[in-house]
């Protein structure tokens, strides 16, 4: 039980780590949180990591966001091996990174995904937060990468289609988007993940999405999980080549 409860403390003070920001933007704000480098110094530059969360983390607490992915960016081997600035942005509650609509119940829910439609409120804010981010600190404007689980890898798809040549790589975890957006796609690397036993987000919209990319000779990898559900990011988190073959991208 000491063993339980010290390791919990060490875990929650880990995370104490990413400190707690908000970007403000004409009355309207995006939580935050960010990982500096271990023993920053602001004359060099650094790679920047985005990550986008899922609908089930959405809110204003602040912390939700940090349930999936953000333990793997404070372990020590890789805060040494790979310094850079990692930022966990929280999406509104009532909002989302990407349009789509999604209809039926699990498991027969299907999306709709947007070739073109406006951009959510978070999206717009999320993009005010890379602007500042990049006036802030010292980034390796060739070294920025952005990825997402769920509802955060539609946004991760949506992201890069807004901004076709900001990111070196793109890692979506069980989303999707609309096949068509693909030629808009085609400027960083990317590494596509999903279980075929996902009933919540079905496998097929991240293997439509793939198959679109590489008509357009898009450099894309695609891992399939058989038999894991919707927490694929589990599966992909655990992929000992993924840090390496991310930082390992630049424009």
């Amino acid at each position: 039980m000491l063993l339980f409860l010290f390791s919990n403390s060490i875990m929650s003070q880990d995370r104490s780590n990413y400190q707690k920001k908000n970007f403000l933007k004409e009355g309207d704000s995006l939580s935050y949180r960010i990982l500096m480098p271990k023993n920053y110094n602001p004359s060099i530059k650094y790679p920047l990591v985005l990550f986008l969360h899922g609908s089930g983390e959405r809110g204003n607490d602040n912390e939700s966001q940090l349930v999936h992915g953000s333990d793997l960016f404070l372990k020590e081997e890789v805060r040494n091996k790979y310094p850079a600035i990692v930022v966990f942005p929280q999406c509104a509650a009532n909002s989302s990174w990407a349009k789509m609509n999604m209809n039926g119940e699990i498991p027969n829910r299907k999306f709709t995904f947007y070739e073109k439609s406006d951009p959510t409120k978070d999206m717009l804010l999320l993009e005010g937060l890379l602007k500042q981010l990049k006036r802030t600190y010292k980034i390796d404007k060739n070294k920025i990468y952005v990825g997402g689980l769920s509802m955060g890898g539609m946004g991760t798809f949506e992201l890069v289609r807004r901004n076709p040549k900001m990111f070196a790589a793109a890692i979506p975890i069980c989303g999707g988007a609309n096949p068509q957006i693909s030629n808009k796609l085609t400027g960083p690397d990317w590494w596509v993940f999903h279980g075929d036993a996902d009933n919540v987000v079905p496998e097929k919209y991240s293997a439509e999405m793939v198959d679109a990319m590489k008509k357009e000779g898009i450099n894309v990898k695609y891992t399939v999980y058989p038999g894991v559900g919707h927490n694929s990011w589990d599966n992909a988190f655990a992929e000992p080549e993924l840090l390496s073959w991310l930082f390992s991208k630049a424009r």
